[in-house]
């Protein structure tokens, strides 16, 4: 049974990014309490990465009110670009937060500073860490859910954090048995490399996004659903092409429709297919389908069984892959 697509929800995501903000200005503070009184490098890194959460938290939840304002004359594909911004943002701020941790945790591997109750620190740590992992999971849901990258991108971070606290409470634990003080400086520097990589990826994603990278994966599953339901009034899907614009899904293709077709005719068999693509299409759809006549050569590859126009008999259907559907020319045996 097919489940139907979920509507992404605004006011759902503005809140739930509102709420992750709320909870990320509070967990600043419980962190920045601990370093304040272990005076640890490796606390500090995990207090700084909720400073890059409470930035990038807020920018992402103006990013979310942005893109909710409909299509205008200025933004006639809407707003929803703004959400790869924001993602990136967010990103390019964790890198840097990561960045800045290794500099500096590798500057106090030379010239250590003192450190002091590290059981409060590590209380505190635990604390964060599993409300952060919660928020994560939570936001995460609601992102994919509401196919946002801005709700994917906070949950990845807040995850992301919450790893990194487990590290941190090993090592701080490490550091308790052993009293080699000068381990904190290097538990930073591995935190420090893992925030850096969730960073990358973050950043990786919403660069995709701004720059209309195919996704593959909700190609494909367009086409063969469009294939194993295809129309014998439809010779060919060809010139295929999706762009998200946030929550927003654009199809470009043409079809090759029979070209003694009337106009209404014509506007109907794209109308069913259109219904075909919202079956698949997760998310809010805008098609643009372009008619093309078919031509003679069409012939052998078209299976209409009622065409009084055949100039070639049928010798076998062609079957609708990535490689013939994306590319912009129609298909011939």
């Amino acid at each position: 049974m097919q489940v139907a697509p979920q509507i992404p929800n605004n006011k759902e995501k503005i809140f739930v990014q509102s709420f992750t903000l709320f909870v990320g200005v509070l967990l600043l503070g419980v962190k920045f309490f601990a370093f304040f009184k272990t005076n640890s490098n490796a606390i500090l890194t995990d207090a700084l990465e909720s400073i890059i959460n409470v930035i990038a938290g807020g920018f992402g939840l103006y990013s979310l009110y942005l893109a909710a304002k409909p299509h205008d004359e200025d933004h006639p594909y809407g707003h929803g670009k703004i959400e790869f911004i924001s993602a990136s943002i967010e990103g390019s701020l964790i890198l840097s937060a990561g960045i800045a941790m290794i500099i500096k945790s590798s500057y106090n591997l030379f010239f250590p500073i003192h450190i002091a109750k590290l059981n409060i620190g590590m209380i505190l740590v635990v604390v964060s860490g599993f409300v952060n992992y919660l928020m994560g999971i939570y936001a995460a849901r609601q992102g994919e859910k509401n196919s946002s990258l801005v709700l994917v991108a906070s949950g990845a971070h807040l995850k992301a954090d919450a790893y990194t606290s487990l590290g941190l409470l090993v090592g701080l634990s490490l550091i308790l048995l052993t009293r080699l003080f000068w381990l904190d400086n290097v538990v930073a520097i591995i935190m420090g490399i893992v925030i850096i990589y969730s960073g990358y990826k973050i950043l990786k994603r919403s660069v995709a996004g701004i720059m209309d990278e195919a996704d593959f994966a909700l190609l494909s599953k367009v086409v063969q659903h469009l294939n194993g339901n295809r129309s014998m009034n439809w010779q060919d899907i060809h010139n295929l092409r999706i762009i998200k614009f946030g929550d927003q899904i654009h199809i470009d293709c043409h079809a090759t429709i029979p070209w003694y077709f009337n106009a209404v005719e014509v506007h109907e068999e794209l109308k069913l297919i259109e219904q075909k693509m919202k079956e698949v299409i997760p998310n809010n759809l805008e098609t643009f389908i372009h008619a093309d006549p078919c031509l003679p050569k069409s012939c052998k590859s078209c299976y209409k069984d009622d065409c009084q126009h055949r100039i070639h008999p049928f010798a076998r259907r062609i079957e609708w892959d990535l490689e013939n559907v994306m590319k912009n020319e129609k298909h011939f045996l």
